[in-house]
């Protein structure tokens, strides 16, 4: 399983934001610089964090993100599924469609191992993410201090 660029760098700023101080705020260009990705991408990802409730964002001084008490305590293979989707491993409806579809038991065995993939990830919080070792880290990637 291989997750799309969008879904890592959605990780890596939720991640940040679990050990960041709400004061002063991070904003998006200090996630961005801290995890070394563009803003404007890391600006969609906020974005779509936002939507799901994730992450708090606040406009104008003393503004920025937060990881929101549901974002903190989300599941990360909640948080996988919704930013990456229903899409199946495989494409066997493509265009063209596999020939092999009508009898082919691949695209079961790769549904179950997805499954399997998710359902580790639903053992872990968000807040987990930033816990033991990887929180220093974290911290350090910006030099702010955490909560």
């Amino acid at each position: 399983m291989r997750l799309t660029k969008f879904t890592d760098l959605a990780l890596r700023a939720v991640m940040r934001l679990a050990v960041s101080s709400n004061d002063p705020a991070i904003t998006t260009r200090e996630v961005a610089e801290a995890v070394e990705v563009p803003y404007t991408h890391m600006a969609k990802a906020v974005a779509r964090l936002r939507e799901l409730g994730v992450v708090d964002a606040r406009r104008g001084r003393g503004g920025g993100l937060e990881l929101t008490a549901f974002g903190r305590g989300a599941s990360v293979g909640w948080l996988v599924r919704e930013l990456e989707g229903d899409g199946e491993v495989v494409a066997c409806a493509g265009d063209p469609p596999c020939p092999l579809r009508a009898a082919c038991r691949l695209r079961g065995a790769l549904r179950t191992a997805q499954e399997a993939f998710y359902a580790s990830l639903d053992r872990l919080t968000v807040g987990d993410l930033a816990a033991g070792p990887a929180g220093p880290v974290l911290v350090g990637l910006s030099g702010r201090p955490s909560d």
